[in-house]
């Protein structure tokens, strides 16, 4: 039997043990996702193969990366295919091509910024491409609370932001996206919310009451799409706390959330949703930090699901 989530004309078919991967492979877990122009999934994990690519049907079709990362955190692809991937291991932001080569790096590998001193970087956290100019917008989260602005080719053009509650201000920028109108959406997840910024990082809205919002990507329907973080010591197992999807239109307007009160790995629901994106077709893709979160807990500890698909139906 199919599971849905969702309603309406947001409704999604869950696509149970989408990911094949070969005998002996694991992921451990997948803490970001992304879809090239070909609707190529590339599945960010801290397992052995550190980028695993997908067709959309969920075969395998590359590994690469093995060896070069210190912790895998976020992953974008732009619009010309480069694919790049946010490491907060070794404080550094590395752009490659679709098979891996590697072709630009930012940041000094082992190298921080002094903590919260608006310099790039210490401990990034994500990143997304202008569509109309093809900057880089990285947010600097852990160990900084900043959003960096760099060109295409790696020139440092801007940065805003600081440590605080105060509108503007961030405590942890985990993750940020883009729209076809240049707005930059950062997942400011210890606040529970998402600020809206201009190119040039002037504060144009706030979005409140989001559940440590982790991941955060816009998708083809104009819809800006949310992982939620599982709920963390006492409220790990606390219900409607997390462990889901929540789909907001541009100005602000909650329209549905997917997932279900309790977190597990049955289909319908999650465990740590970390990372999100969505291909052509409008499909769900979301990684979750589950052996971080979860599974390393659990007697024995053992890997629980950490990329799942959802097919949009409607």
């Amino acid at each position: 039997m199919t599971t849905t989530v969702g309603s309406g004309s947001l409704t999604f078919e869950v696509a149970e043990d989408w990911a094949k991967l070969p005998d002996g492979w694991s992921l451990k877990e997948c803490p970001d996702v992304a879809v090239d122009s070909q609707d190529r999934v590339y599945a960010f994990t801290r397992g052995p193969h550190a980028v695993i690519v997908f067709d959309r049907d969920g075969t395998v079709l590359s590994s690469w990366g093995e060896g070069v990362f210190g912790s895998a955190h976020g992953i974008c692809i732009g619009p010309d295919d480069s694919v790049y991937c946010v490491d907060n291991g070794d404080h550094t932001v590395r752009k490659f091509s679709t098979d891996g080569k590697l072709l630009m790096t930012l940041g000094t590998k082992d190298q921080p910024s002094p903590r919260f001193s608006g310099k790039a970087f210490n401990l990034p956290t994500g990143l997304a491409v202008s569509q109309k100019t093809g900057d880089l917008f990285i947010s600097d989260g852990y160990g900084n609370a900043s959003i960096h602005r760099y060109t295409a080719d790696g020139e440092h053009v801007a940065s805003w932001g600081s440590s605080g509650i105060d509108p503007g201000q961030f405590v942890i920028p985990h993750n940020i996206a883009t729209d076809a109108d240049d707005f930059v959406y950062v997942a400011d997840r210890e606040c529970h919310r998402v600020q809206v910024f201009d190119a040039d990082g002037t504060l144009q809205a706030m979005w409140n009451n989001i559940w440590k919002p982790s991941g955060i990507r816009v998708g083809v329907d104009g819809n800006v799409y949310i992982a939620e973080l599982i709920g963390d010591g006492y409220y790990a197992d606390a219900p409607s706390v997390g462990h889901r999807v929540s789909i907001y239109d541009k100005s602000g307007q909650l329209l549905d959330r997917l997932g279900d009160p309790n977190w597990g790995e049955e289909p319908g629901r999650f465990v740590s949703p970390h990372g999100i994106n969505l291909d052509s077709r409008g499909d769900v893709y979301v990684g979750e930090v589950s052996w971080t979160m979860m599974g390393r807990t659990l007697d024995p500890p053992r890997e629980l699901r950490s990329l799942q698909k959802l097919v949009r139906v409607n």
